[in-house]
């Protein structure tokens, strides 16, 4: 299974974090409206995302909640936009059942082997994710240093840190 060491955190100021983030992969963001339909599943998380105009991507994936970096492990189907979404969006809400929806639009960075995500999700917020996609050779260790030096330089204070999944706390309101 593919893995990766993920951050998330509340983003204090975005302007700053944008031109951060812009800095530091030397170029713009791709922007991304995104919706994610999570369903019912006796462990991990399961999520039908829909990339408007772009693709659809079926993700499963289980990641400890806890602050700082943590591992996931995922999998992930993706096709062309229209290709997955409507048929499997009804086949898996009848079956497992759906647990709710996350909207929000990505700035998409990539500085070297990681995801920066600069999100603005719909009733949530401002925040950011880190995603450090491991190699096969490489150890979590590595991948934890990669994704906390990124923190630092991209300002993200300790405090600021989140556990949960988006849909975790769209559940909590």
């Amino acid at each position: 299974m593919p893995r990766n060491i993920e951050i998330k955190a509340r983003v204090r100021d975005i302007a700053k974090l944008h031109r951060l983030a812009s800095q530091l992969a030397q170029g713009s963001a791709e922007v991304l409206k995104q919706e994610d339909t999570f369903f019912h599943t006796p462990q991990g998380r399961l999520k039908l995302r829909v990339i408007q105009g772009q693709r659809d991507e079926l993700i499963y994936y289980e990641r400890p909640d806890q602050e700082g970096p943590k591992c996931s492990d995922y999998v992930k189907v993706d096709r062309e936009s229209g290709g997955l979404s409507d048929d499997m969006k009804g086949l898996l809400s009848r079956a497992l059942g759906v647990k709710g929806c996350v909207k929000k639009t990505r700035s998409l960075y990539m500085v070297g082997q990681t995801r920066v995500h600069v999100d603005q999700v719909d009733t949530l917020g401002d925040f950011m994710e880190l995603e450090v996609t491991l190699r096969d050779d490489q150890s979590l260790e590595e991948g934890e240093k990669i994704a906390k030096d990124l923190q630092d330089k991209l300002e993200v204070h300790k405090e600021d840190l989140l556990t949960g999944a988006y849909m975790d706390m769209i559940l909590k309101q």
